[in-house]
């Protein structure tokens, strides 16, 4: 029943300390129940099964916090939120399991290196392999309280998953030293280290968030936020008609001196979309074109789907969707940049959502399961990336915003190959109508605070139903559209040229915990520690 109780405790924690209703300073004590339970049954003779039982009250943990925190996948699909919270809820127990394999060989100081340094990598494969789901990875814990993070900067989100396990290992060693020895100045000792480790990062951040500035010069943006419901009205009604209420919408709000206006994603996706190669003698494109000739200044990211038709088996893509022997589409989720000067330029979505825009594994998984597309609504096929990140010059002016769409916003270091390509504002273009008004939509918004941070860009934020709003370089949120609220929001923000040290090194911590990790593994199993 102890055992039971820790899992439990250690669930709730992680749970309760998610944005955006917890407190984050629940996470540096949540892993301590469970750590103790590892340790506990490592050490009784008693217990059969160990390596069961840990996973056993480990998967119930993690399955807790899973649950808690993003069960509003459900709202989209059942499959595919059992899915997501059931296997990353195995993935992480068995973290645990390895874990206790290294533990068992080697000393604690080492055993919790190599389990920090794990749970690092673990959450870096989260933003690369075919299943990525990177929106637990801990250091997003902290996206509610920008003043606690302003070092982002420096090390990116994986900063805030390193400084969550470096409390947790500190105060989990300290504990099992007191009860060996029942000495008080143990407690005291490691009161006072994490006491330093919570605190002295805090303050640092704050003093940066009062003495940081961003650079002078400003845009003004406009976001659009059309409440179109994604599972019937938008795939009903034409492009004409929905281009006709973006036009709308940006008229209560743009003037003469607005250089951005930017829309959700897929907002216009009538039958199967926009046919690629003939977009430039579209009536989409002279509708936006048309609009865009009454302001001097105006640059429109339009989202919308585009397709492309195949004939030859010459130009296929591993990501082309097959009709018949004769005929392959290729689909894309994208931007269009449209101002009066040139011609427009497109950007193709690139980190695709979980089996609603990419099959994982394809060509493992598809003999076995068939085609398992999840259907949000829309056309369920493959969609077709682009390799490199893009940004757009504004007219008349020196300045580039990155189109970053969706999904890609949950991806620190992706995002800043848009600034390494000159972007100095980055717009999202979003539809988080799927989940209905859960944490879902929230949260999104809240990690986007960790983007803008991490790049020091000022970010403008189109979300089809809410919450659309504009970002300041320091995360703060500074002008917000309400959930299911239809309008257009207006604000000036500044656009930056200074290249972060977190835009410049990437994921470092997570490539040096890569090399730690593997050190240790091989030097616990091939080499024995005297104790």
């Amino acid at each position: 029943m102890k055992h039971l109780l820790l899992a439990l405790a250690t669930g709730l924690l992680l749970a309760f300390g998610w944005p955006t209703y917890g407190f984050p300073v629940l996470l540096f004590v949540a892993f301590i129940p469970l750590l103790y339970v590892a340790h506990d049954i490592k050490e009784q003779q008693t217990i059969k099964y160990k390596g069961w039982r840990l996973f056993a009250l480990s998967y119930l943990a993690f399955f807790i916090w899973n649950f808690i925190t993003t069960n509003w996948l459900q709202y989209a699909d059942m499959f595919g939120a059992c899915f997501a919270i059931l296997v990353n809820s195995l993935l992480m127990a068995l973290l645990i399991l390895i874990y206790q394999a290294v533990a068992k060989r080697t000393t604690i100081n080492k055993s919790l290196l190599f389990l920090i340094t794990l749970w690092i990598c673990f959450e870096k494969l989260h933003l690369n392999w075919e299943f990525s789901w990177p929106w637990l990875n801990l250091g997003n814990a902290f996206s509610e309280y920008p003043k606690w993070i302003q070092w982002y900067e420096f090390t990116g989100a994986f900063g805030g998953t390193l400084w969550v396990w470096l409390v947790n290992g500190i105060l989990f060693k300290a504990l099992l030293t007191f009860f060996k020895f029942k000495e008080n100045s143990i407690l005291k000792r490691a009161a006072i280290q994490t006491t330093l480790l919570i605190c002295l990062p805090i303050v640092f951040s704050i003093v940066r968030y009062y003495t940081y500035t961003p650079e002078e010069d400003t845009i003004e943006a406009v976001v659009l936020q059309p409440n179109i419901d994604p599972y019937s009205e938008k795939y009903n009604a034409t492009n004409k008609r929905v281009g006709e209420l973006l036009i709308q919408l940006a008229e209560e709000n743009i003037t003469e001196n607005t250089n951005l206006l930017v829309s959700p994603e897929t907002v216009l996706a009538e039958n199967y979309g926009v046919n690629l190669p003939r977009f430039n003698s579209s009536s989409e494109f002279f509708q936006a074109k048309s609009f865009v000739y009454n302001y001097p200044n105006l640059n429109y990211l339009l989202g919308l789907q585009f397709y492309q038709k195949h004939t030859n088996k010459a130009d296929i893509l591993p990501t082309s969707n097959q009709y018949n022997d004769k005929l392959w589409v290729d689909y894309y989720n994208s931007a269009a940049f449209i101002n009066a000067d040139k011609e427009p330029l497109i950007y193709h979505k690139s980190k695709l959502v979980v089996g609603v825009e990419n099959f994982p594994y394809q060509s493992i998984l598809k003999p076995i399961i068939g085609d398992a597309m999840l259907d949000l609504g829309g056309t369920v096929a493959m969609k077709t990336t682009q390799k490199e990140r893009s940004a757009f010059k504004l007219k008349n002016s020196e300045y580039k915003v990155a189109p970053v769409i969706c999904y890609e916003s949950v991806y620190g270091e992706y995002v800043t190959g848009y600034v390494r390509e000159g972007a100095n504002v980055l717009a999202i273009m979003t539809n988080d109508a799927w989940w209905g008004n859960t944490q879902g939509h929230k949260q999104h918004l809240s990690y986007a605070r960790l983007r803008a941070i991490e790049t020091r860009r000022a970010i403008a934020r189109s979300a089809n139903t809410g919450i659309s709003a504009f970002i300041s370089p320091k995360g703060d949120i500074i002008k917000t559209l309400a959930y299911e609220e239809q309008g257009s929001l207006k604000a000036r923000i500044p656009v930056n040229t200074n290249i972060t040290f977190y835009v410049q090194a990437g994921d470092y911590i997570a490539r040096i915990s890569m090399f730690l990790a593997l050190g240790l593994f091989v030097i616990t199993f091939f080499r024995r520690d005297r104790v």
